[in-house]
């Protein structure tokens, strides 16, 4: 039985520190709200005049097993500008102040012991203005606000672009940024190999875990028209959308770019010659494939996948199954 626990933050806009949560191993949700106001209505209106005395933060439920306490503020930090307590780059106002909201007495030491090992490191040469509260509570915000990096990908592009986040944060931290907590750290992220092979196929465990292929023409999803994603057979993470599925001619699930780039990685294949570059699925580490740069406009790629590595999910089952963010991107225009 998996112990579940909460830990609340908030650090400028929630699209943004929502986004950059959802890339932790470990991190099993995250919900987009308010927290810390004395008033006891919170809505988007409401908190965005600054009177209410809510910040926008985000709630996450994470796995122990998986990350630490510890690692959530490590990730925390390199994610916001702690020296500005007024606001969050682009975004001014109280309502959003950087806040550590402990849930206990154990989450504020090591809040606040995590807050000293900042300062003691040096690298901001002016004082950090991050407060560390009791949690008193947290009001979910509206459905168009939760995983709007998803909802809308375009808009939440062009905001974070402008915001001034991204450059702050590459000047502070350069890679560190996105090499605090690699995948490859959590042995526990996915299961066993001896549960591995009890769960999947024999065709399943020889493509996703030794780097196998499946027949051409002769797997699942090659021809598969039907409206819906695909997602990682392992853990789940949504990987490509039929709305970028094309016919390769290849035989094998052929898509022009990921839905999800950051729920992928990718490292050069030597095994045949010229080396090819294979895409594997970020947190579960399984084997799905190999990008090619000879797909169609507008990206010119071609992700060419096994299908024994997918789980289809429907349109219509999206809802259902816990994707319901993507439902939007099969809505007639």
């Amino acid at each position: 039985m998996t112990l579940e626990r909460k830990a609340t933050f908030a650090g400028g806009c929630f699209w943004c520190i929502e986004a950059d949560f959802l890339k932790l191993p470990g991190v099993l949700s995250v919900t987009s709200g308010y927290a810390g106001g004395s008033a006891e209505e919170a809505r988007y209106e409401l908190v965005a005049t600054g009177h209410t005395g809510h910040v926008e933060a985000v709630q996450l439920v994470y796995d122990p097993g998986q990350t630490s306490y510890d690692r959530l503020l490590d990730w925390f930090w390199r994610h916001i500008d702690p020296t500005d307590g007024e606001g969050q780059f682009v975004d001014r106002g109280p309502q959003y102040a950087p806040v550590i909201f402990h849930h206990d007495e154990e989450q504020r030491r090591q809040a606040e012991a995590s807050l000293e090992r900042l300062k003691e490191a040096g690298r901001f040469r002016v004082p950090i203005q991050v407060d560390i509260r009791p949690y008193t509570g947290f009001y979910p915000a509206e459905d168009g606000h939760q995983k709007y990096c998803r909802r809308s990908p375009a808009h939440y592009a062009h905001y974070r672009a402008g915001s001034g986040r991204d450059n702050f944060l590459k000047t502070v931290w350069g890679e560190e940024t996105s090499l605090v907590t690699p995948a490859a750290e959590f042995e526990t992220d996915a299961p066993s190999e001896e549960e591995l092979r009890a769960r999947l196929t024999p065709l399943q465990y020889h493509v996703t875990r030794k780097s196998g292929t499946e027949p051409p023409f002769a797997n699942e999803h090659w021809n598969r028209k039907e409206p819906g994603i695909y997602v990682d057979v392992v853990s789940g993470e949504p990987l490509f959308a039929s709305r970028d599925k094309y016919d390769s001619g290849t035989g094998w699930p052929s898509f022009s770019r990921s839905l999800e780039p950051d729920n992928i990685r990718t490292r050069r294949d030597g095994s045949l010659f010229p080396p090819r570059t294979e895409v594997l699925a970020k947190r579960s580490g399984n084997h799905l494939g190999h990008v090619f740069p000879d797909g169609p406009p507008p990206t010119g790629m071609r992700y060419c996948m096994n299908s024994a590595a997918l789980r289809f999910v429907s349109a219509k089952n999206l809802e259902d199954e816990g994707y319901g963010a993507y439902c939007s991107l099969f809505e007639p225009d």
